[in-house]
């Protein structure tokens, strides 16, 4: 298993495609000081997901930075294979691929992709990064390489042609299925979006707004019928009760819990994702005050 220089065992996820890249950076010190040991951003047509690693890398000290996820119908798999090298070697242990197939809206309509049969497409994907040539950066610390993996076939793969998974929008409970899955050696870095408020009706609220797009999504969707929920919680933004299960609310305490939950769970590394009222909302002040009730500093 390739090795991640993880301080602490919960990082931060933040799509962050809406703020200045300088401002990012900034927050991402901050982030640092705080204790967090990580930083994960998505990749949905917004900023390219290496170049804004390499910012976030060079702009701090220890701060692992991970795709959650990379694209891999943005670019060839000799791109992302040679970038996540050159990454590698410049900054050991602080940089972690996450590489998913997105959703078939996205590919299709985003990149004038085809969107079929993801899992062999992802297994070819893997075989051809592979066979990059060795003269390319060589060392024998390659990032460690993360699928995001929801169902059993694509968590199988993450086990067999990467390090491990990296799972959003899952219960704990999925968590420990993916952790029996695969077994003790493989990474699993799961992702847990959390709305600080004492108020249920505003942590409802930004729990279905944050659930509008992926409730439409047909992975997202299968996923959570096998996580046991049904039909009826497939409405778009979600209904209460898969709020409930995708998203802690309430105050610090209850936020760290539900985090401790996943690494009982068996997650190595849990990556906190703050819901506010508007997706351009700055996570500091949240993640502030999670710190303390998450044992950083």
């Amino acid at each position: 298993m390739s090795k991640i220089n993880f301080r602490s065992r919960v990082g931060v996820w933040w799509t962050s495609d809406l703020w200045p890249i300088n401002d990012v950076i900034a927050r991402a010190r901050e982030i640092e000081q705080l204790g967090y040991a990580s930083l994960f951003y998505g990749e949905a047509g917004g900023k390219e997901t290496f170049t804004q690693a390499a910012a976030l890398l060079g702009g701090t000290e220890r701060l692992v930075v991970g795709t959650g996820i990379a694209n891999i119908h943005a670019r060839s798999a000799p791109a992302s294979e040679t970038a996540t090298r050159t990454l590698g070697a410049l900054h050991p242990g602080r940089f972690v691929l996450g590489l998913g197939v997105s959703h078939a809206p996205l590919v299709e309509h985003s990149y004038a992709g085809t969107y079929a049969k993801p899992l062999s497409t992802m297994r070819d994907y893997l075989r051809t990064m592979d066979a990059v040539s060795d003269k390319i950066e060589p060392n024998d610390q390659r990032p460690a390489r993360l699928l995001a993996a929801l169902g059993p076939k694509m968590i199988e793969l993450s086990g067999t042609a990467a390090d491990g998974a990296h799972p959003y929008l899952v219960t704990p409970e999925q968590t420990a299925s993916t952790r029996e899955q695969l077994g003790p050696d493989k990474w699993v870095v799961s992702e847990q979006a959390v709305a600080l408020t004492a108020d249920r009706e505003t942590g409802l609220r930004r729990a279905h707004q944050h659930l509008h797009m992926y409730s439409q999504l047909p992975n997202y969707q299968n996923s959570w019928l096998r996580q046991g929920f049904d039909e009826s919680d497939l409405v778009v933004g979600g209904s209460d009760r898969l709020a409930d299960g995708m998203v802690a609310m309430g105050d610090a305490d209850a936020l760290a819990a539900h985090v401790r939950r996943h690494l009982d769970a068996g997650a190595d590394h849990v990556l906190v994702q703050v819901l506010g009222d508007d997706q351009s909302e700055d996570p500091l002040p949240v993640l502030r005050e999670l710190a303390p009730a998450l044992g950083l500093s």
